[in-house]
């Protein structure tokens, strides 16, 4: 029996609470993942998992090595990376799930010089906005805007966006041009953005000076992912609150009227996120420096 290998389908099986699912993130055929726990379970003398029709359980022996076995694979890691040769030469395959808008204007377009960099690393992006279990899907780091509600994941904050109220004009030539955000919540539609996995709905924030207002107002169209959201706006549905590297040139242009001036928003911490069992890898380590440098440069303020 390969018992790495056997600890390595176990702890995933564990995670993704799936025989199916764990062997898709191994890449391996479920007969085979099957046979290592078997295999496994003989060698240890005990069960780990209870499977049933409905559900898979695990059993007391089951949890506690699976505690041990996460700290020795990590460890592991940590000692193939301790390698000279691996410090110099970051390989394989690298799971990111990012923010589709940076992902499309920011990320990817920054990548060549990444991969120029790290030529063993090979890269694999999940552009959305909804929000990812790093876990289940076996994904390395996610990339994502505001607070961080698991406090079970690392998350190091790399870059912050300032957020424009604006709207197209098209719009505000039928509804009038709002003068205090009060104004939002009669006489006035919001493009909503909701949270992909929750539903909730995001407030307008605003700041002037020690005054903080948040708006929650009517809407006739609400979305989930950013372009989206932008594409709302533009096409007149209502007033919307938008990253400022985004609509910099649409402003420029007159596709979209800045509104409230006077007022601010507060900035929308980025963060890159990641389970504390993957913090040691040396792909992840040298895209995290990476990424924190690129968007710190990209002037996402500005």
């Amino acid at each position: 029996m390969d018992q790495l290998a056997a600890m390595r389908a176990f702890t995933r099986i564990v995670e993704t609470g799936s025989f199916t699912r764990a062997a898709a993130s191994l890449n391996m055929p479920k007969p085979t993942v099957t046979k290592l726990i078997q295999l496994l379970e003989a060698h240890l003398r005990t069960s780990l998992l209870s499977r049933t029709t409905r559900r898979l359980v695990v059993t007391a022996d089951g949890a506690a090595y699976y505690e041990r076995a996460v700290r020795l694979l990590a460890e592991l890691e940590e000692l193939d990376g301790s390698v000279a040769l691996s410090q110099l030469r970051p390989k394989g395959v690298l799971r990111i799930d990012v923010l589709a808008v940076l992902a499309r204007r920011v990320i990817i377009p920054a990548l060549p010089g990444f991969l120029a960099k790290y030529p063993d690393i090979q890269i694999e992006i999940g552009a959305s906005d909804r929000p990812a279990d790093l876990v289940a899907e076996n994904v390395d780091c996610v990339i994502r805007a505001g607070a961080i509600a698991d406090p079970n994941l690392i998350a190091r904050r790399v870059a912050s966006m300032d957020l424009i109220t604006c709207a197209a004009p098209g719009y505000l030539a039928r509804a009038g041009e709002p003068l205090s955000p009060r104004d939002l919540e009669g006489g006035h539609l919001l493009v909503s953005y909701f949270n992909a996995g929750s539903g909730r709905r995001y407030a307008f924030s605003f700041v002037r000076g020690e005054e903080r207002i948040e708006i929650t107002g009517a809407y006739r169209v609400a979305v989930n992912e950013v372009g989206s959201y932008l594409s709302a706006a533009v096409a007149g549905h209502g007033i919307a609150q938008l990253p400022v590297f985004l609509v910099r040139p649409l402003l420029a242009d007159g596709t979209l009227q800045q509104v409230l001036t006077d007022w601010q928003t507060a900035p929308i911490p980025l963060f890159v996120v990641y389970p504390p069992n993957r913090h040691l890898s040396n792909k992840l380590r040298v895209f995290v420096d990476w990424v924190a440098g690129l968007l710190a440069s990209t002037h996402l303020n500005e």
